[in-house]
Protein backbone atom coordinates (compact mmCIF):
# COMPACT_ATOMS: atom_id res chain seq x y z
CA UNK A 1 0.00 0.00 0.00
CA UNK A 2 2.88 2.37 0.40
CA UNK A 3 4.07 2.19 -2.63
CA UNK A 4 1.13 2.88 -3.89
CA UNK A 5 0.54 5.88 -1.94
CA UNK A 6 4.26 7.00 -3.22
CA UNK A 7 3.56 6.95 -6.59
CA UNK A 8 1.27 9.44 -6.86
CA UNK A 9 3.57 11.92 -4.30
CA UNK A 10 7.03 13.14 -5.99
CA UNK A 11 9.84 12.69 -3.78
CA UNK A 12 13.07 14.70 -4.03
CA UNK A 13 16.39 12.47 -4.36
CA UNK A 14 19.53 13.33 -2.86
CA UNK A 15 22.19 11.68 -4.65
CA UNK A 16 25.30 12.34 -1.82
CA UNK A 17 24.42 10.06 0.61
CA UNK A 18 25.47 10.81 4.75
CA UNK A 19 28.76 9.78 5.69
CA UNK A 20 27.57 7.22 8.29
CA UNK A 21 24.96 5.32 5.36
CA UNK A 22 27.07 4.97 2.52
CA UNK A 23 24.53 2.31 0.84
CA UNK A 24 21.44 3.89 1.04
CA UNK A 25 20.25 7.31 -1.11
CA UNK A 26 18.06 9.48 1.04
CA UNK A 27 14.89 10.09 0.00
CA UNK A 28 12.98 13.37 1.70
CA UNK A 29 9.31 13.85 1.71
CA UNK A 30 7.79 16.27 -0.27
CA UNK A 31 5.56 19.10 0.81
CA UNK A 32 2.05 18.34 -0.61
CA UNK A 33 1.07 20.66 -2.20
CA UNK A 34 -2.95 22.34 -2.15
CA UNK A 35 -5.30 21.22 -4.78
CA UNK A 36 -7.09 23.88 -6.31
CA UNK A 37 -10.85 23.09 -5.94
CA UNK A 38 -11.30 23.09 -9.87
CA UNK A 39 -8.94 19.77 -10.33
CA UNK A 40 -10.62 16.93 -8.59
CA UNK A 41 -8.63 14.87 -6.00
CA UNK A 42 -7.65 11.47 -6.67
CA UNK A 43 -9.23 8.44 -4.95
CA UNK A 44 -7.93 5.13 -4.28
CA UNK A 45 -9.89 2.12 -5.21
CA UNK A 46 -9.09 -1.22 -4.34
CA UNK A 47 -9.18 -3.37 -7.92
CA UNK A 48 -9.72 -6.91 -7.73
CA UNK A 49 -7.26 -7.92 -10.24
CA UNK A 50 -3.82 -6.92 -10.46
CA UNK A 51 -2.08 -4.40 -13.08
CA UNK A 52 -2.16 -6.23 -16.36
CA UNK A 53 -3.68 -9.13 -15.54
CA UNK A 54 -6.99 -8.03 -16.03
CA UNK A 55 -9.26 -9.27 -18.78
CA UNK A 56 -11.56 -6.49 -18.59
CA UNK A 57 -10.52 -2.40 -17.53
CA UNK A 58 -11.65 -1.91 -14.26
CA UNK A 59 -14.90 -0.35 -14.11
CA UNK A 60 -15.61 3.32 -12.53
CA UNK A 61 -17.66 3.60 -9.32
CA UNK A 62 -20.79 4.53 -11.53
CA UNK A 63 -20.51 1.34 -13.26
CA UNK A 64 -19.77 -0.46 -9.65
CA UNK A 65 -23.24 1.25 -8.54
CA UNK A 66 -25.28 -0.02 -11.52
CA UNK A 67 -23.73 -3.57 -11.41
CA UNK A 68 -24.48 -3.59 -7.83
CA UNK A 69 -28.03 -2.66 -8.11
CA UNK A 70 -28.65 -5.05 -10.96
CA UNK A 71 -26.85 -7.68 -9.53
CA UNK A 72 -30.22 -7.26 -6.83
CA UNK A 73 -32.27 -7.80 -8.82
CA UNK A 74 -30.28 -10.95 -10.51
CA UNK A 75 -29.74 -12.44 -7.23
CA UNK A 76 -33.25 -13.93 -6.62
CA UNK A 77 -32.65 -15.69 -9.70
CA UNK A 78 -30.18 -18.50 -7.38
CA UNK A 79 -31.65 -21.17 -5.74
CA UNK A 80 -31.35 -20.13 -1.50
CA UNK A 81 -30.05 -23.18 0.65
CA UNK A 82 -33.13 -24.64 2.63
CA UNK A 83 -32.55 -23.08 6.54
CA UNK A 84 -32.50 -27.53 7.10
CA UNK A 85 -30.38 -28.73 4.71
CA UNK A 86 -27.61 -25.85 5.75
CA UNK A 87 -28.49 -27.10 9.39
CA UNK A 88 -27.48 -30.12 8.21
CA UNK A 89 -24.50 -29.24 6.74
CA UNK A 90 -23.21 -27.60 10.11
CA UNK A 91 -24.02 -30.20 11.49
CA UNK A 92 -21.84 -32.62 9.68
CA UNK A 93 -19.01 -30.18 8.91
CA UNK A 94 -19.04 -29.54 12.96
CA UNK A 95 -18.49 -33.78 13.32
CA UNK A 96 -16.38 -34.40 10.68
CA UNK A 97 -14.06 -31.59 11.13
CA UNK A 98 -14.35 -31.92 15.37
CA UNK A 99 -13.73 -35.46 15.35
CA UNK A 100 -10.26 -35.87 13.59
CA UNK A 101 -9.26 -32.63 15.49
CA UNK A 102 -10.10 -33.78 18.85
CA UNK A 103 -8.36 -36.91 18.02
CA UNK A 104 -4.99 -35.75 16.48
CA UNK A 105 -4.96 -33.60 20.03
CA UNK A 106 -5.60 -36.15 22.08
CA UNK A 107 -2.79 -38.71 20.72
CA UNK A 108 -0.17 -35.58 20.60
CA UNK A 109 -1.26 -35.30 24.65
CA UNK A 110 -0.87 -38.60 24.69
CA UNK A 111 2.66 -39.28 23.51
CA UNK A 112 3.70 -36.15 25.60
CA UNK A 113 2.94 -38.32 28.52
CA UNK A 114 3.75 -41.31 27.89
CA UNK A 115 7.55 -39.14 26.97
CA UNK A 116 7.37 -37.52 30.46
CA UNK A 117 6.47 -40.53 32.35
CA UNK A 118 9.46 -42.60 30.45
CA UNK A 119 6.29 -45.16 29.72
CA UNK A 120 7.71 -45.29 25.71
CA UNK A 121 10.32 -43.47 23.98
CA UNK A 122 7.75 -42.29 21.24
CA UNK A 123 9.97 -41.47 17.90
CA UNK A 124 10.16 -38.28 16.26
CA UNK A 125 8.35 -39.28 13.29
CA UNK A 126 5.19 -40.85 14.56
CA UNK A 127 3.79 -37.42 16.32
CA UNK A 128 4.56 -35.89 13.01
CA UNK A 129 2.61 -38.60 11.05
CA UNK A 130 -0.33 -38.47 13.56
CA UNK A 131 -0.83 -34.92 13.10
CA UNK A 132 -0.27 -34.70 9.09
CA UNK A 133 -3.05 -37.72 9.22
CA UNK A 134 -5.75 -36.20 11.69
CA UNK A 135 -5.34 -32.37 10.80
CA UNK A 136 -5.67 -32.94 7.16
CA UNK A 137 -8.61 -34.88 7.54
CA UNK A 138 -9.66 -32.25 9.83
CA UNK A 139 -9.57 -29.97 6.68
CA UNK A 140 -11.12 -32.58 4.25
CA UNK A 141 -14.32 -32.68 6.89
CA UNK A 142 -15.38 -29.39 6.02
CA UNK A 143 -15.74 -31.04 2.03
CA UNK A 144 -17.19 -34.39 3.17
CA UNK A 145 -19.22 -32.41 5.70
CA UNK A 146 -21.09 -30.60 3.18
CA UNK A 147 -21.40 -33.44 0.27
CA UNK A 148 -22.18 -36.04 2.83
CA UNK A 149 -25.74 -33.91 3.89
CA UNK A 150 -28.55 -34.54 2.05
CA UNK A 151 -29.68 -31.82 -0.07
CA UNK A 152 -33.34 -32.47 0.08
CA UNK A 153 -34.90 -31.10 2.88
CA UNK A 154 -37.50 -34.16 3.33
CA UNK A 155 -35.28 -36.53 3.87
CA UNK A 156 -32.96 -37.05 6.45
CA UNK A 157 -29.99 -38.87 5.28
CA UNK A 158 -27.78 -41.77 6.23
CA UNK A 159 -25.69 -41.77 9.47
CA UNK A 160 -22.41 -41.59 7.32
CA UNK A 161 -23.81 -40.28 4.57
CA UNK A 162 -21.87 -42.00 2.28
CA UNK A 163 -24.24 -42.49 -0.34
CA UNK A 164 -25.42 -38.58 -0.35
CA UNK A 165 -21.88 -38.09 -0.82
CA UNK A 166 -21.31 -40.18 -4.13
CA UNK A 167 -25.22 -37.98 -5.34
CA UNK A 168 -24.11 -34.64 -4.22
CA UNK A 169 -20.59 -34.94 -6.01
CA UNK A 170 -21.92 -35.77 -9.15
CA UNK A 171 -24.68 -33.25 -8.84
CA UNK A 172 -22.12 -30.05 -8.15
CA UNK A 173 -19.83 -31.32 -11.11
CA UNK A 174 -22.87 -31.87 -13.19
CA UNK A 175 -24.13 -28.02 -12.62
CA UNK A 176 -20.41 -27.03 -12.71
CA UNK A 177 -19.98 -28.29 -16.56
CA UNK A 178 -23.49 -27.05 -17.19
CA UNK A 179 -22.61 -23.52 -16.51
CA UNK A 180 -19.37 -23.82 -18.47
CA UNK A 181 -21.08 -25.51 -21.85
Amino acid sequence: MKTLLALEIQQFYLPKPFLWDLRTPTILPTIIKNQSQNQPSSTWELQANAKGFASTPPATAKENAANKNSNKNNNNDDEQIPQVVFERMIARILVSVGVPLATGLALLHLFGIAKEQKLWDVPLWLPFLTTFITFGASTLGIAYGTLSASWDPEKKGSFLGLEEAQRNWVEMWKEENDGQW
